[in-house]
């Protein structure tokens, strides 16, 4: 008992705190099953790697200002059946990511389109990518202050740094003429330098009168487009889900199917 005590004292010392916390159990497991003295330590030290790395995703989810937590395992996607969940998938395989393209999901309120974003970023973070997430809103306003303090490329270089920038909520509040230059001039530093998906209840179509000139949001959306994954949402509100299939509620059809209707096609790739 005494050489055990010694043996997790010194792991404790050596900033092994899991491995510590876990030798009794390893050990006598090894006991049990006769394992050699490498097996041993290799549990030992996986125990040790499994719980840094969780400490790291802990880490990385707060930096990225995450909302809240979901995951593709919790979509339904059997509620929203016009999405391609085998293109939801590939996206979750972050090759995206590595090719520094974007994804833009559209479609109205409700339909799962922060939902799928933050489930990718929740993927992107497991893989240690770094991740940021920001409404529009959140995001011309923080720059807006940094320009009126005379410290923007500082500021920038926040929403500059991530492998991957989520920005939320495109559409949902007109841009003045200096909000719309600044987020100009965000995806134009961030173009085929880091990976942008962007959720919108606007089509792209509405875009110019989003930003209150159609000259700039068509330079914005030139960049963007370049290399993005475009998906059309076309579907019930999730949260109006259970008084759906209870038959409380029922959303009309034929508003549904043509909200986005001339939006740039359903689900498509644009190089």
């Amino acid at each position: 008992m005494i050489e055990l005590e010694q043996a997790r004292h010194r792991l404790e010392e050596l900033g092994l705190g899991q491995a510590a916390q876990s030798l009794d159990a390893i050990l006598e497991a090894a006991s049990r099953s006769q394992s050699t003295y490498l097996s041993f330590l290799n549990e030992l030290l996986e125990a040790e790697l499994q719980e840094r790395q969780r400490r790291n995703v802990e880490v990385r989810m707060k930096l990225a200002h995450l909302p809240y937590r979901r995951t593709l395992l919790e979509f339904d996607f059997s509620f929203q059946p016009g999405i391609d969940e085998r293109l939801i998938r590939e996206l979750a395989e972050l090759t995206f990511i590595s090719r520094q393209e974007n994804v833009l999901f559209l479609g109205p309120p409700g339909v799962g389109k922060t939902h799928l974003a933050i489930a990718i970023a929740t993927e992107a973070i497991g893989q240690g990518l770094p991740v940021y997430f920001v409404s529009l809103a959140q995001l011309v306003n923080d720059l807006r202050k940094a320009y009126e303090e005379n410290r923007l490329d500082k500021r920038m270089r926040v929403y500059l740094r991530p492998r991957l920038l989520i920005v939320d909520e495109v559409g949902y509040l007109p841009l003045d003429p200096l909000a719309a230059n600044l987020f100009f001039q965000l995806v134009s530093a961030r173009y085929e330098k880091g990976s942008m998906l962007l959720t919108s209840n606007k089509s792209i179509g509405e875009w110019g009168e989003l930003m209150g000139d159609p000259v700039l949001a068509t330079a914005v959306l030139d960049r963007l487009l370049h290399h993005c994954h475009v998906i059309n949402i076309r579907g019930n509100s999730y949260r109006l889900k259970e008084k759906i299939k209870t038959g409380i509620y029922s959303t009309p059809r034929k508003q549904v199917g043509q909200f986005y209707s001339g939006a740039g096609g359903s689900n498509e790739f644009r190089r």
